[in-house]
């Protein structure tokens, strides 16, 4: 006789890139959303070459069969977050915003992915128009580290008041709350900054001294698989840095290159 669970867990969606090397993407965001007690779903929006060296070829899903992905999706599971990472070019970038538009998930998260770790370029010169006129104004939450934030804004982030600007800056864009990584950023300590209509959150931690794979699209999706389990906006970003942290300070080098993958 066949054993059914009474307790289901809740689901989150990524939309992002694979990455055939495991440490970031796709990958990354489904072993979250498991390590955090969610059921993941994915619709790939693009295919990369990667491994722990590089990316070295990008092929974008055709629009149509990334439409499809996301019709599956919802028409079949109750998805209580979206996550946004990897979207490659304008025209998916538009397609999401759309389907996001229409659909209208309980929780958006976006992650404006536009460079990898090693420095490959992930997002085409239009599509960050498409991601700022489009995208962005329906997250929950945005998520940029510093070098995102500066291509958004158009200008460096250098000072705390700079910060403080660029947050606002941000929320300006449409989105009802914004994480700014502080992991570019020089010190000793690494202080990521919550922006919302309560204002400012700071969240300080120990800067490991490695260079960690996959560490944005693991947070972002962290946040997402707490919106999705219940918790409140703050709450959760709180969550979910903390479990980055203990990740990444317990990651592994699988590969020849020097960056870490987390350990999820």
């Amino acid at each position: 006789m066949q054993r059914t669970h009474e307790t289901t867990p809740p689901t989150a969606l990524t939309i992002a890139g694979s990455d055939s090397g495991g440490g970031a993407g796709i990958q990354a965001d489904l072993k979250t959303f498991h390590a955090r007690g969610v059921h993941g779903l994915s619709a790939i929006a693009a295919i990369t070459s990667q491994n722990t060296r590089g990316v070295t070829a990008v092929h974008p899903v055709p629009l149509a069969h990334i439409r499809s992905q996301i019709a599956a999706v919802f028409d079949d599971f109750p998805i209580g977050a979206v996550k946004t990472g990897m979207l490659g070019n304008a025209a998916i970038t538009r397609l999401v915003a759309r389907e996001m538009r229409q659909r209208r998930p309980a929780w958006l998260v976006v992650d404006p992915v536009m460079i990898s770790t090693s420095g490959a370029r992930l997002l085409t010169e239009d599509a960050v128009q498409a991601m700022v006129g489009e995208l962005i104004p329906l997250a929950d939450i945005l998520t940029p580290n510093l070098p995102e934030a500066e291509a958004l804004l158009g200008h460096p982030i250098r000072t705390a008041r700079d910060y403080d600007r660029a947050g606002e800056a941000l929320l300006e864009l449409g989105a009802a709350a914004v994480l700014l990584k502080g992991g570019h950023a020089k010190g000793g300590e690494v202080i990521d900054r919550f922006y919302d209509a309560q204002g400012v959150m700071e969240l300080r931690h120990p800067r490991l001294r490695v260079e960690g794979h996959g560490t944005g699209c693991t947070l972002a999706s962290a946040i997402a698989a707490e919106l999705a389990k219940g918790r409140a906006p703050r709450a959760a970003v709180r969550h979910a840095v903390t479990y980055v942290q203990r990740a990444l300070a317990q990651g592994y080098r699988p590969g020849g290159g020097k960056v870490l993958v987390l350990r999820h």
